[in-house]
């Protein structure tokens, strides 16, 4: 039985890792799409994996710390220390809830998990923009917010839904979940 938690524990751990690292090089590897006045992460499609699995938020939120980080040291981070602290909240945040909604679907997948990170990026990253870029003004924050979301919507509704069908049938599910074929 002992055994069994270690594995559930290192699996956990794994699982939480490669979805931190992947994150995390997509992030960098685009940054100049990740990063700036008009963005599309494409790091954010994998917010759909918190549907599947609460490691997935623990990665996503780790990944995306790191990502802001190694923006902020690169110098391609606009919104500078404020974004390691506040985008890093609203992916947690966004994680949380999409897990919480992982049992409300549309067929097979999870729709309605891909809203909050839209939602929450454009609320609290629209917010930290309007804050460090300026000026301070509710049209600049629309615009902000506006600017975020669509981005958010392209990755994480459009590619987030992509992503799930496509592991939805295939051998990584279970890897991700934890659970065999006969289990599911």
């Amino acid at each position: 039985m002992k055994t069994q938690k270690a594995s559930n524990r290192v699996h956990s751990l794994a699982v939480a890792g490669l979805i931190a690292g992947l994150y995390t090089a997509l992030t960098v590897a685009l940054a100049p799409f990740s990063f700036g006045m008009v963005q599309c992460r494409v790091a954010e499609t994998l917010t759909v994996l918190a549907a599947y699995s609460p490691q997935a938020g623990v990665g996503l939120t780790v990944g995306c710390a790191l990502s802001n980080l190694i923006g902020l040291s690169m110098g391609a981070n606009m919104a500078g220390a404020l974004d390691v602290l506040l985008g890093t909240l609203a992916t947690g945040l966004a994680a949380w809830l999409s897990y919480r909604l992982r049992s409300i679907r549309w067929g097979s997948l999870p729709v309605l998990s891909t809203l909050p990170p839209v939602v929450t990026n454009a609320l609290i990253v629209g917010t930290e923009l309007t804050l460090v870029v300026g000026p301070a003004t509710w049209q600049t924050w629309f615009l902000w917010a506006g600017s975020v979301a669509l981005g958010q919507l392209a990755a994480c509704v459009v590619g987030g839904l992509v992503l799930a069908k496509t592991l939805e049938t295939s051998r990584i599910m279970p890897f991700l979940t934890g659970k065999s074929y006969t289990d599911r």
